[in-house]
């Protein structure tokens, strides 16, 4: 029992130095092809992918740059870090992409000190204005290492010399409203319509909600690029929605407000609806 006590021990220690050199060497890799050499690189570099809420406030990501080398640099080595636009261009060409460059982009780190006896620094990025942009293009912030002094070789820029960071912008529509509105019955008479509802992003212009008071889902509200709004869904498979467009469908993007009037056919009638949708 002694034995066995003494092993399961001894392999705790083991892998606990093991686990602690890993973490001390972060940022060491293909050293086996580096000997005499020292290079600048993202670690982990290349691309990734950062969501942003449709809002105006900053975000800042981050990111770790490393000098890759069979032995610690002995003296400081400064790295110049920047937006590069060509970097962009070249995934887009090497992926057949469309990303278009996020248009505000600020390096807080534009120059970083990788001291003496270290590999690694962090970089970090500011984005901001996700609500200014259209969220059914794609963009990216493409930072790379530009330049790196003392002899130090800068990685490519589309792989490990670069954060490529694609920025997706959520649907901008989707959220809590309340809806005030009327469902006219042709028999049963009008209902008043005075609830919160919650609208789902079905893709980039596009959210879902219930129809009417009914509940569940069923009603799609597409906001075009005009603010005119195309309503489609289904009460059952032979009850299409239909949109009123002799009536208001609109998107007021001041007042956050969405206008519908549609209605669907029934016994006896037309279910008719008018709905005011207040963002909360």
């Amino acid at each position: 029992m002694r034995n066995k006590i003494l092993m399961i021990v001894s392999f705790l220690a083991v892998a606990l130095v093991q686990n602690s050199c890993l973490k001390d060497n972060v940022g060491m890799d293909w050293t086996s092809d580096l000997k005499g050499k020292m290079y600048a690189e993202v670690w982990k570099g290349g691309f990734a992918a950062l969501g942003l809420e449709p809002v105006p406030d900053p975000v800042v990501f981050k990111f770790l740059v490393n000098i890759a080398t069979d032995a610690l640099p002995t003296s400081d080595i400064t790295l110049t870090i920047g937006v590069n636009d060509s970097a962009r261009v070249h995934y887009n060409k090497a992926n057949n992409k469309a990303y278009l460059l996020y248009p505000y982009i600020e390096v807080l780190d534009p120059t970083v000190v990788i001291k003496a006896g270290t590999r690694n620094a962090y970089v970090h990025v500011k984005v901001w204005n996700a609500d200014q942009l259209n969220a059914c293009d794609n963009y990216m912030a493409p930072i790379s290492i530009l330049t790196a002094t003392g002899g130090v070789i800068v990685s490519e820029a589309i792989n490990n010399g670069s954060k490529l960071m694609a920025l997706p912008i959520s649907n901008p529509y989707a959220g809590t409203y309340h809806v005030s509105g009327h469902f006219i019955h042709p028999t049963a008479g009008t209902r008043i319509i005075n609830e919160d509802k919650n609208l789902s992003t079905v893709d980039c212009k596009t959210v879902t909600t219930s129809i009417g008071d009914l509940g569940g889902e069923g009603l799609n509200i597409t906001i075009n690029a005009d603010n005119s709004i195309t309503i489609s869904g289904q009460v059952s498979d032979t009850q299409p929605l239909i949109q009123d467009i002799s009536k208001l469908n609109v998107y007021d993007p001041v007042a956050k407000t969405i206008t519908l009037n549609y209605y669907y056919v029934g016994a006896g009638g037309n279910r008719v609806m008018d709905e005011v949708y207040t963002r909360l």
